[in-house]
């Protein structure tokens, strides 16, 4: 009789924890508007077969819809951002990454749109992708200025990871012709009046030429011209918008060489950048753990953006 009721009390339990994992899953709100960046075509097709797999903790993969979730505040303070969640391009890790900053953003009046771009890994014609799908995305909100009640020089990006690295890429080269045109859309701008990069991967030359971000959009033994092309280092001109970093000294990921490189490459040519390096924090921190030296990023990115008249 003992064991019986022993054996109920860890059913139980078991049954339990298994409906708190389930509760705890990961899903995108079906209350959020979502907006395909592409309707009747799409560059480099075919891409995957099956349906679209989202982790409990909420990483992406098998991507074939790319698209922008939209986080609207109930009182817009005018200010949109786009947020891209990082991945080493190879997942996107919004359940982390973009979704709560993207929480948070919409709390402040801020209308925040998460990025899902496709993967250069599943089956698309080139390793582009994701930079296509990054730039028809900042031309897509800056077309919904009127409806969502934005200004239209206050849209701004905000990556993390090999987010920022989509970020900062975009940013550099925002009118670099990635895509042939599909409508009045693509007329639009795609450059960013302000850019926020967290711990993010910068460069793809050597030293800084091990992450997995460099790996999946130039595969294993590129040349050091075609690393080049893709180091936002070396892509920055006078006309890259200012430029918020921040990232941890101890980062095992991404060496926080890559933000020194992109701030010592925006100062020659005199863009106004700002740099947060903390002592600890690692990788991959998100928002960051409360009262962890990180976790005081999002307020300093408040600040700064006040600084510079782009938010309320």
């Amino acid at each position: 009789m003992r064991t019986f009721i022993i054996l109920v009390i860890v059913l139980l339990t078991g049954s339990r924890y298994t409906a708190q994992l389930q509760e705890n899953k990961f899903q995108i709100s079906k209350k959020l508007e979502q907006i395909p960046l592409y309707t009747n075509q799409m560059p480099d097709r075919p891409g995957p077969l099956g349906a679209e797999v989202i982790t409990a903790k909420g990483s992406v993969t098998n991507i074939s819809t790319p698209r922008l979730i939209v986080h609207r505040p109930a009182k817009p303070n005018g200010t949109a951002i786009l947020v891209i969640s990082g991945g080493g391009y190879a997942h996107i890790e919004i359940g982390k990454e973009s979704t709560p900053t993207a929480n948070w953003l919409q709390s402040e009046g801020v209308t925040a749109f998460e990025l899902i771009y496709r993967l250069p890994s599943e089956n698309w014609k080139s390793t582009n992708v994701p930079f296509e799908d990054a730039q028809r995305a900042m031309r897509i909100i800056r077309s919904l200025a009127e409806k969502y009640k934005i200004d239209a020089n206050k849209i701004g990006i905000l990556g993390f990871s090999a987010g920022g690295h989509l970020a900062g890429f975009i940013s550099a080269q925002p009118d670099k012709k990635l895509y042939s045109p599909f409508d009045e859309i693509d007329s639009l701008s795609a450059r960013p009046n302000f850019t926020g990069l967290i711990y993010p991967v910068i460069s793809m030359l050597p030293p800084n030429n091990k992450t997995h971000a460099r790996k999946s959009i130039l595969g294993t033994n590129p040349s050091v011209p075609e690393e080049a092309a893709f180091s936002v280092e070396k892509l920055v001109n006078s006309n890259m918008p200012v430029t918020f970093l921040a990232q941890a000294i101890d980062d095992p990921i991404s060496s926080v060489d890559n933000s020194l490189l992109l701030y010592s490459a925006l100062k020659k040519v005199n863009v106004k950048a700002e740099m947060h390096l903390f002592p600890t924090g690692g990788h991959g921190w998100g928002l960051g753990k409360k009262g962890s030296p990180v976790a005081v990023w999002p307020e300093l990115f408040k600040t700064w953006m006040k600084n510079n008249g782009l938010w309320k």
